[in-house]
């Protein structure tokens, strides 16, 4: 997980360096992208709905290959030019990403965009500074702040005509999909993305918790504000993306998009058409600059947890780690700032997690559900609650997660496609990177599985693999007070497979702590 997140937390920087470059252009009127008359923008150049009208085309060059613009960055292709870029769509391609012309031409990095990048690395390190002591107070800003500032657009965006459309849109559910895989394992990972499990870092949270914190009742509270915040903004965004849709004439589907497409140039255009849009564009972007901060804390928090943990004297020097590991991220990522840095950025992002989230998951469950054991689990969570664990939740850890991360993985891997980002399609040597990348954070499980057997106590190989599987004596509640006495290794294991599967979803009534 650590060398997931850790992957994760270089590239997602990136979009945090993004999001200050639209702050600060949200202060200059009329907004830089909402009109054609800049240096980027080409002759193709046009508001969405209406003719394509421009600037002059005597700074560009090229016919049947890459247009160049005078600063020498490489623009889309003459085919996108021909058909027509929104101003939006210009000033992110050609202004905010310089994008070259693919993967193999990663050029120069533009000025504007090292520098906010820089200023995102020095800002999370700013609220890490003293670890979880710093990050608690921030996050009650960062935490809190975007709720407001969702509502106030969402109000805002309520009174446009044709946001009902775009309401409606959202929330009407279309029961056919239901029988499209696809949209499952779309849900399957948004749960992923907005929830959390199996990166690590709830884990890292959760670490600093008081031994008798009712951990029970923050996973069910989590879970419903995590998917409820989710529906929540989907509201926002959509009600302002069925006014874009009416003043535009088109049908929603055209409007809205995904990924970065939609906070960077579907969601610009739509606040530059509504009044005193500088005010609505710098309220959107310092939202998105909370969210994208409150996740980029715990990434790296959870990684520098990782290290302080396993080498406690780091612990004293706290403040000089983190700047060497916020500062090795810095130069790392600068890749990802480069003219082809989209297509890297894409790229990773479309491995990393794919494979490496659902494995871990699966791992997770199968380990906790039947190798410590469910009834084990169980009487732990009742030793710091004094209270059991509904059969419900059992029969989750159990079967139904295993069973919904299983197939999760494996439709991933048979349904496989490779990314793309546009119009450009990836040459053929990114999928062997793209494998290779999905392999680094799952090397370690072979690894870390041969050193446990080899240190296992046995004289056989059966024999230590067998030792290998059961709790470690050493493993004991943090509260001393019920560590005395406490042995994980005390309850009954083994049996028939029936018998297994009772004492898990039931409980082992023949245990006596």
């Amino acid at each position: 997980m650590v060398i997931a997140i850790g992957i994760i937390g270089l590239y997602y920087n990136v979009i945090i360096a993004w999001t200050l470059f639209y702050i600060g252009n949200s202060f200059i009127s009329p907004l830089p992208w909402s009109t054609c008359s800049n240096d980027w923008n080409t002759d193709t150049c046009g508001a969405r709905g209406s003719n394509i009208t421009g600037r002059n085309s005597s700074n560009i060059t090229g016919v049947n290959g890459i247009l160049q613009n005078s600063t020498n960055s490489y623009h889309a292709s003459v085919t996108n030019a021909i058909n027509g870029l929104t101003s939006e769509e210009e000033f992110w391609q050609y202004k905010v990403l310089s994008m070259s012309s693919g993967l193999d031409v990663i050029g120069r990095v533009p000025w504007h965009l090292a520098v906010c990048f820089i200023a995102a690395w020095i800002l999370v390190y700013l609220c890490l500074i003293k670890g979880v002591k710093s990050l608690g107070k921030v996050v009650y800003v960062t935490a809190t702040l975007p709720y407001i500032l969702l509502t106030v657009i969402l109000v805002r965006g309520l009174t446009l005509p044709g946001s009902a459309d775009g309401v409606l849109f959202y929330l009407t559910p279309d029961f056919t999909r239901l029988a499209d895989m696809q949209v499952w394992i779309e849900a399957a990972l948004q749960v992923f993305y907005s929830l959390g499990p199996a990166w690590g870092p709830m884990i890292t949270m959760a670490s600093y918790n008081k031994f008798n914190n009712n951990c029970y009742r923050d996973a069910i509270v989590l879970t419903f504000m995590s998917e409820g915040t989710s529906i929540y903004a989907g509201l926002v965004v959509f009600s302002v993306l069925g006014f874009m849709a009416n003043k535009a004439n088109l049908p929603i589907s055209e409007i809205a998009k995904s990924g970065p497409g939609l906070g960077f140039i579907a969601y610009p255009e739509a606040l530059a058409q509504l009044p005193i849009p500088n005010l609505w564009a710098a309220l959107f972007f310092i939202m998105l600059l909370t969210v994208g901060l409150d996740s980029q804390f715990v990434h790296i928090e959870a990684v520098c947890t990782a290290f302080t943990d396993t080498f406690p004297s780091l612990r004293r020097k706290r403040m000089i780690f983190t700047a060497i590991m916020c500062g090795g991220w810095c130069l790392a990522g600068l890749l990802i700032c480069t003219q082809g840095g989209i297509y890297i950025f894409q790229m990773v992002d479309w491995y990393v997690a794919s494979i490496s989230l659902p494995l871990f998951g699966l791992l997770e469950a199968v380990v906790i559900g039947w190798f410590y054991g469910a009834d084990r689990f169980a009487r732990d969570i009742e030793l710091m609650l004094n209270r059991g664990v509904p059969v419900f939740m059992r029969v989750c850890w159990c079967f139904v997660t295993p069973a919904v991360l299983m197939f999760l993985l494996l439709f991933t891997l048979s349904t496989y496609k490779p990314p793309t980002y546009g119009e450009y399609e990836y040459p053929g040597y990114t999928s062997v990177i793209g494998f290779l990348l999905a392999m680094v954070p799952i090397i370690p499980l072979p690894i870390c599985a041969f050193l446990t057997i080899r240190g296992a106590p046995g004289q056989t190989l059966r024999e230590k693999i067998t030792t290998s599987f059961k709790p470690s004596p050493n493993w004991k509640p943090i509260s001393k007070c019920h560590a005395s006495g406490y042995d994980a290794t005390m309850k009954s294991d083994g049996g028939t497979y029936m018998e297994v599967v009772k004492r898990n979803i039931l409980g082992d009534t023949s245990y006596n702590p």
